[in-house]
């Protein structure tokens, strides 16, 4: 459910973005959205598609890029994608990891008309 809440940021900051550049229309916005967000695409399209009705962003292109899991080893410093939750450093098998990357949630550019 905090899809709703995340699309619902997301539109009021489209909105405002596109009404400093006078936009007529939105025709894409390009999200980054980390792995480990729990961020699932289908229901923020769901939920887009229904509150954009009438606003410049109505029939707006939304595009997910994935940025997967990453971590680094505050031993060896050792970066890994970390896969099926498996904390355990590649290179010396330690899991002292630090979260370097999956947890991102951003619009990173909006194309406008």
């Amino acid at each position: 459910m905090h899809e709703l809440a995340i699309t619902q940021a997301m539109i009021g900051l489209v909105k405002e973005h596109a009404e400093k550049v006078n936009a007529n229309r939105v025709g894409r916005i390009n999200l980054v959205v980390g792995e480990m967000t729990g961020f699932v695409d289908q229901c923020v399209q769901f939920y887009f598609d229904q509150m954009s009705v009438g606003t410049v962003m109505e029939g707006a292109e939304l595009t997910f890029k994935r940025v997967p899991t990453t971590g680094r080893c505050r031993d060896c410093k050792q970066e890994f994608e970390i896969e099926q939750l498996d904390w355990t450093c590649p290179q010396c098998k330690g899991n002292n990891i630090q979260l370097i990357g999956g947890n991102e949630l951003f619009v990173e550019s909006i194309e406008v008309d």
